[in-house]
């Protein structure tokens, strides 16, 4: 039995040859299949070519083939898959694949056949996808002060994808340094805290990945906040009146108090005057101030008696005498 095995082994070195390689291509791009043979020239009519597909739940289907001397394309081809030469006979069966699709990958199997003698050649093929279109948006107010999230998603069957984020200016094309403020939260995620008009420009998402790269542009332009400095402004002023009108509820208070103390000065100043006033004084008997002031208030009372008299006779002697009375003149009294 080993016996023959071993021979049966030797059989297949002898009549077929097999080959193994990788390709990678990009979808949407053409790719060429090579498989080079020589058993040509054992004669025309009797030569076989076989591509064979072999799909990722290892189901076989004939893709292209070519027999007495006619090509025959496999019901799924839909004409993507072609011969890249017709010189069959000089040993060239190589493919063309048009419109490379994903659903293109797999492993591919060049199979010929000419009087009893085979090749085989297997190659397995990979699709890259380049990533999608991204997909970016600005979240936030473009006010300054205000903080904004700068978003771009993409997608690809083709891992790992990378992103990176490059700031421009709007006319100049340049690239110049991301702000301070800047900083990358997630690789799709950028955002920018405490915008100013400095911060104003283009910020590129560049996406990227084995197969190519996609990017996306954002055009970011701050506005004033008009809100935050009338506010601002507001809130200023009302500060400035609210201290005029404490300033000024102080100076009335204390007014209000200064006036009335002065009139509690001004009663307490009345009270203390009438509180001040002369009193009569009882004088003992045999005192000699009495004496003395009783003997000046009877001089007092003398003169005050010998004026009264004198001006008594005074107006005596200047009235008119009485009708029938003689005139005496005043000098005749005296």
């Amino acid at each position: 039995m080993p016996s023959v095995l071993l021979s049966f082994l030797g059989l297949c070195f002898v009549l077929g040859a097999s080959a193994y390689s990788e390709i990678k291509s990009i979808a949407e791009d053409n790719v060429t299949l090579p498989c080079r043979h020589q058993l040509g020239s054992l004669g025309e009519q009797s030569l076989d070519i076989e591509w064979l597909f072999n799909d990722s739940n290892q189901k076989k289907s004939v893709v292209i083939s070519y027999s007495s001397g006619q090509v025959y394309h496999g019901e799924n081809s839909h004409g993507r898959f072609n011969f890249a030469s017709t010189n069959f006979l000089a040993g060239d069966a190589t493919i063309l694949i048009t419109s490379l699709q994903p659903s293109d990958a797999g492993l591919y199997i060049c199979k010929v056949k000419n009087a009893g003698q085979y090749k085989w050649n297997d190659i397995k093929l990979e699709v890259l996808v380049k990533p999608s279109e991204p997909e970016c948006s600005i979240q936030g107010e473009k006010l300054e002060g205000k903080n904004v999230t700068l978003h771009c998603n993409s997608s690809s069957d083709t891992t790992p994808i990378y992103y990176r984020w490059q700031r421009m200016k709007y006319k100049e094309g340049l690239i110049v340094p991301m702000p301070k403020s800047a900083r990358i939260v997630t690789p799709q995620i950028l955002t920018i805290q405490n915008l100013s008009m400095a911060d104003n420009g283009s910020y590129l998402c560049i996406v990227t990945n084995e197969a190519g790269k996609k990017n996306c542009t954002l055009h970011l332009t701050v506005q004033p906040n008009v809100i935050g400095v009338g506010f601002l402004a507001a809130v200023t002023c009302g500060a400035l009146v609210g201290a005029v009108l404490l300033c000024i509820t102080i100076w009335l208070v204390l007014r209000k108090k200064e006036l009335k103390k002065r009139k509690e000065d001004e009663f307490l100043n009345e009270i203390r005057e009438d509180a001040e006033a002369p009193k009569a004084r009882l004088v003992k008997p045999g005192s000699s101030s009495s004496g003395s002031r009783s003997s000046r208030s009877g001089s007092s009372s003398t003169r005050s008696t010998t004026n009264s008299a004198s001006r008594s006779q005074r107006t005596l002697s200047t009235q008119e005498p009485a009708p029938g009375e003689p005139r005496h003149h005043c000098l005749d009294q005296i």
